[in-house]
């Protein structure tokens, strides 16, 4: 099984992510995503620096790098640059957007169909197939149990099943809205936030009344108060044909994830349990870990 690098989430300063992926250029990543996702304002680095970045990691190791676009596209200057990204000619597309998916079907373009596409079944997946998808990464909230039942549905359709890349590692995005989130916890308007993402390097947490971290808000996406992680669900994601995992980037100790998960698919035995929640993959509430509700 392969593993991959999602985008960086959150919005870090330039030399923090140029130094984020020179140390995971070292490690046994198979896929490494790159591009922002989640706001139109974060400019660390632009299309050109991305492409840029990718030439420079393609000369250090051996990792398919892929390009991921915007997730919620509000205005014509953000599709302007998502149809630019689209026309990048060196790398394949993460689509998270049915207009970026329109942009690749009419260039004739393979492209990776991520979790913000919303695609829960069969007919839904051989449409995206015909327009050219490659590789699916279910939402975050698909169980086991549903992306069986989706694979099933493709053979009774007489579909070739799709590449599957599972969402294994990092704070779940949920949601996303035309407000941000961040600039209104510092009593800023959206098109005057001063890019204050940059003071959370992994989001603000929200809490409940009882102090139980319920969401993490990061800009205009809601995320899992606690880290997602199905590494002790390894053999089950073996079982089912995965291809792929994705681990989410997270501000401190990527690279000790990285190699958690690097060991148990070299063969070491997967944790019977982890710290962080695990409930969408057994069809329970997301925010759950189910080991220690079935006790």
């Amino acid at each position: 099984m392969k593993l991959s690098l999602g985008p960086v989430l959150f919005y870090w300063e330039r030399r923090k992510l140029l130094d984020f992926y020179a140390e995971m250029a070292q490690l046994p990543l198979d896929i490494i995503y790159l591009g922002e996702t989640v706001c139109a304002k974060r400019r660390a680095l632009s299309l050109d620096d991305w492409l840029g970045l990718a030439r420079d990691l393609r000369e250090c190791g051996r990792a398919e790098l892929v390009l991921s676009g915007l997730t919620l596209v509000e205005a014509a200057s953000e599709l302007s640059s998502l149809r630019r990204l689209c026309d990048n000619g060196e790398l394949l597309v993460e689509a998270n957007d049915m207009g970026a998916v329109q942009f690749l079907h009419e260039r004739g373009r393979p492209f990776v169909a991520g979790p913000a596409l919303n695609l829960y079944n069969a007919h839904a997946l051989a449409e995206l197939q015909d327009c050219g998808m490659l590789r699916w990464v279910p939402p975050v909230e698909c169980s086991a149990r549903l992306l069986r039942d989706c694979l099933v549905q493709m053979d009774m359709l007489g579909r070739r099943r799709p590449a599957v890349e599972v969402f294994a590692y990092g704070h779940l995005p949920l949601a996303y809205s035309a407000r941000c989130f961040t600039a209104r916890a510092r009593n800023r308007a959206k098109d005057d936030c001063q890019f204050v993402c940059q003071e959370y390097p992994e989001g603000i947490p929200l809490l409940s009344q009882e102090g139980e971290r319920l969401f993490t808000l990061n800009g205009i996406q809601t995320m899992s108060g606690q880290v997602g992680n199905l590494l002790p669900e390894y053999p089950k994601l073996s079982g089912l044909g995965v291809e792929v995992l994705r681990l989410s980037p997270r501000a401190e100790g990527m690279a000790e994830v990285v190699r958690a998960f690097d060991e148990v698919r070299c063969g070491a035995l997967p944790p019977l349990a982890v710290d962080g929640c695990n409930g969408y993959w057994h069809g329970k509430p997301g925010m759950l870990r189910v080991e220690e509700v079935e006790l």
